[in-house]
């Protein structure tokens, strides 16, 4: 979760949505966002997660406690039905009693010996104490265990201990989803196991900024949109296509804020997965080494809104307020001080920019990067390089 939740006085009841944190600062090895009280004119402010001008973004992990409320939707061309019965036997009801709270999501059995993918955001309130457990789709209960969590992802790795082979998830290839083409959730909302709903992917390939640990956001790179109904305790939960097989990790709903700016309610229609291609190469790397590795640029920089730098006379791009000495941006040339224009193609017109290609690049990969120092424009390549430990 990104907010503490409240502890609930009835753990097997219903779930309420959890308010979205409002993020004020990105803090990683890749970038950072400063949002200090310092009165310097690229001093950024505050972050805030909109699709458009009146949805916010929140992420889909729930409370324990409160009241349900259902909606009536168009059937698709899928079978729901014989979706359901091949998938839910594969999805687990995730339950989280952390010192922050508890909380409830979704999740889905990868491995016949136990391993289960889920959202980082689900259980990131026990991810150093407090105890995890998982629900079977038989009403069956056991303890899991954290293998590895990964806030930029949004994904996290449980393992169950069995005596028996365990039921997994047909893994599909998210690079075959077409816009149009029918789609089932399935997963926990409003901490009510077993359920299935359904609608059609409504685009790809969206980057979507949401709540993340500790008050920070993440992008969730290239996501996969969709109108199925997506509330709180779907977090982690399966999006799978008519033939039951995963094409996504249901992640996020955008919903229309309320007076204070905060986001709530439940679905509107807008919810975000994060693609399976993705999700294949994180948990491959969180079941062998416990965490995630990204390309490293080296860089400290602040976005410089475009009204913000044609008032002091500069260009408008990402303010480079420190390298790390021997890093891939020193080596390329960068200094403090320039501002960034434009990073391989792309405006870099905010942080989120960096955030993205360290998602869908590697290591060892180069880029181009155009920068502004004084009146001269220039472009270097850098090489992006490993995070120092």
């Amino acid at each position: 979760m990104t907010t503490p939740e409240t502890p609930s006085p009835a753990p097997d009841s219903p779930e309420t949505p959890d308010s979205p944190a409002t993020p004020v600062s990105l803090d990683s090895p890749r970038t950072r966002l400063r949002t200090d009280n310092r009165s310097s004119w690229w001093r950024s402010g505050r972050v805030w997660a909109s699709i458009g001008a009146a949805a916010a973004i929140a992420v889909v992990a729930g409370i324990l406690g409160g009241f349900v409320a259902t909606a009536a939707r168009p059937s698709t061309t899928c079978n729901a039905s014989t979706v359901a019965n091949q998938v839910l036997p594969t999805i687990v009801t995730v339950q989280v009693r952390g010192a922050g709270g508890n909380g409830v999501g979704t999740g889905e059995i990868l491995t016949s010996d136990g391993y289960i993918v889920t959202n980082n955001h689900v259980i990131s309130s026990a991810a150093t104490s407090g105890t995890i457990s998982v629900l079977y789709s038989s009403g069956e209960s056991t303890t899991a265990q954290l293998v590895g969590r990964d806030p930029v992802s949004d994904l996290a790795v449980l393992k169950v201990t069995s005596d028996r082979a365990l039921p997994t998830i047909a893994v599909g290839n998210s690079s075959d989803v077409a816009v149009g083409q029918p789609v089932v959730a399935l997963g926990a909302p409003l901490g009510l196991s077993n359920t299935v709903t359904a609608g059609i992917v409504s685009a790809l390939d969206r980057n979507v900024l949401a709540p993340s640990d500790n008050g920070t956001t993440t992008t969730l790179v290239g996501a996969i949109q969709t109108d199925a109904a997506i509330n709180p305790g779907n977090s982690g939960g399966a999006l799978v296509n008519c033939s039951g097989t995963l094409v996504g990790i249901n992640t996020a709903i955008a919903s229309v804020p309320n007076a204070s700016g905060d986001a709530g309610g439940g679905s509107v229609g807008i919810g975000f997965a994060v693609p399976v291609n993705l999700m294949n190469s994180i948990v491959a790397q969180l079941k062998s080494k416990g965490v995630a590795l990204y390309p490293w640029f080296g860089v400290d920089v602040t976005a410089i809104p475009a009204a913000t730098a044609q008032q002091f006379g500069v260009s408008p791009g990402l303010f480079v307020e420190s390298v790390v000495p021997s890093g891939p941006v020193d080596a390329a040339g960068i200094r403090e001080g320039d501002i960034i224009t434009t990073i391989d193609g792309r405006p870099a017109t905010s942080n989120d920019v960096i955030t993205t290609i360290t998602q869908v690049k590697a290591i060892g990969d180069t880029i181009d990067v155009t920068y502004v120092r004084g009146t001269g424009q220039a472009t270097t390549t850098v090489t992006l390089g490993t995070p120092p430990n």
